[in-house]
């Protein structure tokens, strides 16, 4: 009974001081709005910078030759460290962490189709480089095969912005492509996809050929660099070190030399990114909750207003018998009405602008954004605590007045 009593005071209230009432909820309104939209955001501009950040590869490092740093065993410091593709057979064999690894040659060379050419790098790898580069066939076409490696077959593999210079908007899949001359066919084209950093340019304008073949055409012997891929059950810091390891026993240099080989562990920038982020969406939603409790700190003071003009009426109800947990009861539950209805308002809205906004087309710069389960409870959670707070004084004033003061007040 308590309760219906304070919803038809609420809407007594609400029509009596509209304006007060309203800019009241719209502090609360604001508040709930900034927090969903902030997370939602944070989320969505997360996770489009990770998988961007994937587009170079999932759990990888690149190895390039380099030079020794540390004397070792009797040998001096300063020594070039070049691994062939003897090497990474080596370590494919022998290194238990390791999931996939290929060696990467790679060398300028003139792609011409009919009348159209350019002068891109064409790079010798193996068949899972694919798969550890995020380089994938778009529908249609495939990547290398362990086939074209073992044959040394003139089989090319093409990124989406080259096929687009060199083919237009012809289909690239099946036809012959020259590369310095000599025929190859276009076994696929890479699907587009999202790519912040890279190595030697972006893969959309590079093309693959098998090592075997690219070798034959060439005839390198050291590799320009490999690329390797960790179990994600380990760290790429223990593969590498196991790596080193076995190669540092062939080359003989100290396993701890990190300029032996220079490496590129894009685990690490992962995990900053991911740690970036998370940091930066706390602080988003904190923004949003000082929004809100700035919004309950209104409440709060609309609601001592609210008890000093309905004092009288406070005399009279306990006059009569009314009990302070009915007071303490009326205020609080105005509060949270307050409070809930601008709470309700301001998350519909944020969520009509988060499903807005993919149709708007500017996912490839701040990605999707949503509102998942953990931002609506932590919302739920704030308004409950802002509203109790923000009722609770008032409410507190109101149960404590003695009905002789409160009507003699008026």
């Amino acid at each position: 009974m308590n309760i219906i009593v304070s919803f038809k005071q609420f809407f007594n209230d609400l029509r009596r001081q509209k304006l007060r009432s309203l800019m009241t909820m719209f502090g609360v309104f604001w508040g709930t709005c900034s927090i969903v939209l902030l997370f939602a955001f944070g989320k969505g501009i997360m996770e489009q910078q990770l998988i961007s950040q994937k587009g170079i590869g999932d759990n990888i490092a690149i190895f390039w030759p380099g030079i020794t740093s540390k004397e070792f065993k009797g040998l001096p410091s300063g020594r070039r460290i070049r691994p062939t593709e003897d090497d990474i057979r080596l370590v494919k064999s022998k290194a238990e962490m390791v999931m996939r690894i290929s060696p990467e040659f790679s060398r300028s060379a003139l792609l011409k189709v009919g009348k159209n050419s350019s002068s891109r790098r064409v790079h010798g790898v193996w068949p899972e480089f694919g798969a550890m580069r995020n380089v994938i066939p778009a529908p249609g076409s495939r990547f290398l095969n362990a086939a074209d490696e073992r044959e040394r077959r003139r089989v090319i593999f093409i990124g989406n912005l080259l096929k687009e210079d060199l083919f237009g908007e012809d289909e690239a899949v099946g036809q012959t492509m020259l590369v310095n001359g000599m025929p190859f066919t276009v076994i696929g084209v890479m699907q587009e996809k999202n790519q912040d950093s890279s190595y030697n340019g972006r893969d959309s304008r590079k093309s693959y050929i098998p090592s075997s073949t690219f070798n034959a055409m060439f005839s390198r012997r050291y590799v320009g660099n490999f690329v390797a891929q960790c179990d994600p059950k380990v760290s790429m810091d223990m593969t590498r070190a196991e790596i080193l390891e076995i190669l540092s026993t062939k080359y003989k240099f100290d396993p701890t030399d990190r300029e032996a080989l220079s490496v590129w562990d894009t685990t690490e920038g992962f995990a900053f990114l991911k740690n970036f982020f998370m940091a930066f969406r706390i602080f988003l939603v904190g923004i949003g909750v000082a929004t809100l409790i700035t919004g309950g700190i209104g409440v709060s003071n609309i609601m001592n207003v609210v008890l000093e003009e309905r004092t009288k009426e406070i005399g009279i109800k306990m006059a009569l018998g009314a009990r302070k947990s009915v007071i303490l009861t009326q205020f609080i539950v105005e509060t949270l009405l307050i409070t809930g209805v601008g709470g309700l308002f301001g998350f519909v809205f944020a969520y009509a602008v988060v499903k807005a906004v993919p149709m708007m087309g500017l996912t490839e710069f701040i990605g999707v954004p949503e509102v998942d389960v953990t931002g609506g409870l932590i919302v739920v959670g704030l308004l409950a605590i802002v509203g109790l707070f923000a009722g609770i004084f008032p409410a507190r004033r109101a149960a404590n007045l003695q009905p002789v003061q409160a009507l003699k007040l008026f």
